[in-house]
């Protein structure tokens, strides 16, 4: 998140504040069924980042959302080129973002990272992972932020479905 305020900690603020028009109650309640559906919605990981920035704990899931472009890179040298960077912000002790990673992951990683593969990172994220699913997720449906978006949320769904109610009747007295 940059230093522009994101669309969340407007909405958490102001309740006035439009949400995204895609963002619908459907998928806001889908992120309390499994932290595996959160991820996988448009904007789960967003609000959830958001989240994790208030608790000053976001690393994991900008070291989660990073492995995921990183898995994307096609060409050999702009791998070795971001294994290094992620090494360097991510996993070396004493980084700016460190991940809470076993010793083993870690020396696994030192050795991955010599000639790196789209995997060489895959077990740090699965730790990860579980980490924010056990400890964060459970915290975020319980936080104000998530209980306030799903209260603001419902009732705009409410309204914009009265809405195409209304003008589907028009259409048709219309005809």
């Amino acid at each position: 998140m940059s230093r522009r305020t994101c669309w969340v900690c407007t909405m958490c603020r102001d309740a006035s504040k439009r949400l995204p028009s895609d963002l619908t109650s459907e998928e806001v309640s889908q992120w309390a069924e499994s932290f595996e559906k959160l991820m996988a919605t448009k904007y789960g990981p967003v609000v959830y980042a958001a989240f994790l920035k208030l608790e000053h704990s976001d690393e994991n899931i900008q070291f989660w959302m990073a492995c995921e472009t990183y898995k994307k890179i096609a060409f050999r040298w702009s791998r070795h080129f971001r294994a290094k960077k992620l090494y360097k912000i991510y996993i070396q002790p004493q980084s700016p973002r460190e991940i809470n990673i076993d010793s083993s992951t870690r020396e696994t990683i030192v050795r991955n990272i010599q000639e790196p593969t789209r995997a060489c990172f895959e077990e740090a994220q699965k730790i990860v992972y579980m980490h924010m699913e056990r400890d964060s997720y459970p915290r975020f449906l319980k936080s104000e932020m998530y209980q306030k978006l799903l209260k603001t949320i419902q009732p705009r769904d409410k309204v914009s479905q009265v809405g195409d109610v209304s003008e589907t009747s028009d259409e048709y007295s219309s005809q």
